[in-house]
């Protein structure tokens, strides 16, 4: 306020001076979030929640890494050689149907992480402390130190009765990831994504504790409680982990932001794609394709349903589709079999497909699908999640909720034919030839192929010879076009097989660029 408008006249005085008096005086700070890490304390979902809502009321403070002299400069082979002492697990032997592995500070994770159990609502903190490892070619740090944790890693008997072996992990940022019985580790999930692909650079969130609620005898759950921090938000998390031939695991989540969050990602996935038999421009392998999943898949509000193969773009390449109410998307790997890839290092074959099914109403917004350019099979270069259309205002409370599946084939999915492969080839000049295989029920009778007709379009450039027949090979059908782009470097592909008019197979999305 105008000091000089404010006061007019002498009966003004005294009441300027009280409201100078009052502005002056320093804004009380917010109380400090209560301390649910403490040894003994009680532990509620609600007291955490209040946690999140007190931090997000106070001014952001980064995490002080108290990493030991060396072990941040730890190359991944040393680091990796950092185990923990097998009879140290918490839970061993006790018959709770999981063990738990603390996984060491190290290498690229420097943000120390805090966790404890929780025995009957009391919290039972970890200690801090080199005792729970052996260090292998790593150097041991001084053992009156504290030594900080990075996440941790729950086993369970998801392939044999007498065999605990690990099926998710926690580690790095707010990274999470799980497989399903016979499976190995692939694609990553993650808390939240803030920012993604935005000029002024992605923010990270990090989960700053977790709280494990110990088993009963035999149980077939896992419950873990987090606190997620970032410079513009702070969360409440309960994830409830139920291995088996599908591994599902249900997240549900409440944010408090600091600031205003127009770009939020939820239910954020990352994989990563480097070659496929639709992309092996500059490929020289003896593999036949790489990578963790090979295509986006979305049951929209409608009940439409689109399969968008990946691809390992020159540059970033952003996709978006709008939708309303979302029934489900995943990052798929569909290609089975380990002929497909020939690499028995890394098995892509047995890598698992993620699956998100929103709980309750997520209301207007987007999936977003990025796709950034990698020249080695080590990048997660796929990141896909969705976005609401209201930015998350600061000083309100949100909560959302899904159940994610790791999985060799999504619980939910298309009734009609679904893409089996996308192959894609030099058609002369600047022209490409598409082959598009479908497989399914709706396609899988040689004799009714006649009354199938394969509907294509592309945005700008031409399709020519398009056509369909019947591949007797994998009993299902295949659709051939070339796309011409003319003088466009970017084409945006669509096709659909019909019969009587009605669509018989999932809408086959493709982004072709020069």
């Amino acid at each position: 306020m105008d000091r000089r408008a404010f006061v007019s006249g002498a009966l003004a005085a005294p009441f300027a001076a009280a409201a100078a008096t009052a502005q002056d005086q320093p804004k009380p700070a917010a109380p400090p979030p209560p301390d649910l890490y403490a040894d003994g304390a009680s532990f509620t979902r609600e007291a955490l929640e209040e946690t999140a809502r007190l931090l997000a009321s106070r001014p952001h403070e980064a995490p002080r890494g108290f990493l030991p002299e060396g072990l941040a400069e730890l190359p991944l082979d040393v680091y990796r050689t950092i185990r923990m002492k097998p009879e140290r697990a918490p839970w061993l032997n006790e018959n709770r149907g999981f063990v738990l592995d603390v996984l060491p500070g190290g290498f690229i994770y420097r943000s120390p992480v805090r966790i404890a159990t929780i025995d009957d609502g009391l919290v039972r903190k970890l200690p801090e402390t080199t005792d729970w490892f052996d260090f292998g070619k790593a150097p041991k740090p001084q053992p009156d130190k504290p030594f900080p944790l990075s996440g941790f890693t729950a086993r369970a008997p998801i392939d044999r009765p007498d065999e605990f072996r690990e099926f998710a992990t926690f580690q790095g940022a707010t990274i999470f990831r799980a497989l399903a019985r016979g499976q190995i580790f692939g694609a990553s999930a993650r808390g939240l994504a803030i920012d993604v692909g935005e000029p002024n650079g992605e923010e990270f969130p990090l989960f700053r504790s977790f709280w494990i609620e110990r088993p009963n005898p035999g149980a077939g759950a896992l419950v873990v409680h987090a606190l997620l921090d970032s410079r513009r938000v702070a969360g409440a998390y309960r994830f409830t982990l139920r291995p088996g031939e599908i591994t599902v695991i249900d997240v549900e989540l409440t944010l408090f932001p600091r600031e205003a969050l127009n770009h939020v990602g939820v239910g954020p996935m990352t994989s990563m794609f480097y070659f496929g038999p639709n992309d092996r421009v500059g490929v020289d392998d003896i593999r036949g394709q790489v990578h963790r999943a090979d295509g986006l898949q979305i049951w929209n509000g409608g009940g439409e349903w689109v399969w968008r193969p990946l691809v390992n773009p020159s540059e970033l390449q952003i996709s978006v589709f709008g939708d309303n109410n979302p029934r489900g998307f995943g990052l798929l790997q569909r290609q089975r079999g380990f002929p497909a890839y020939n690499d028995l290092g890394r098995r892509y074959d047995r890598m698992p497909s993620v699956w998100v099914e929103p709980i309750g109403d997520w209301g207007e917004g987007q999936f977003q699908l990025l796709e950034i350019p990698t020249d080695t099979d080590i990048n997660e270069n796929i990141v896909a999640y969705w976005r609401p259309k209201a930015p998350l205002e600061p000083g309100k409370r949100t909560s959302l909720a899904y159940r994610l599946h790791w999985c060799w084939t999504p619980p939910d999915r298309p009734a009609n034919a679904v893409t089996f492969a996308t192959v894609t080839g030099a058609a002369g000049g600047r022209r490409r030839r598409f082959v598009v295989d479908f497989v399914g029920e709706a396609v899988a009778d040689p004799s009714r192929a006649s009354a199938i007709r394969p509907v294509a379009s592309t945005s700008v450039g031409d399709l020519r010879e398009i056509a369909g027949r019947p591949n007797p090979e994998i009993k299902g059908y295949r659709v051939t076009f070339d796309l011409d782009p003319g003088n466009e470097d970017l084409c945006e592909l669509r096709l659909v097989l019909e019969a009587d008019g009605k669509p018989i197979s999932e809408t086959w999305l493709y982004r072709w660029t020069a």
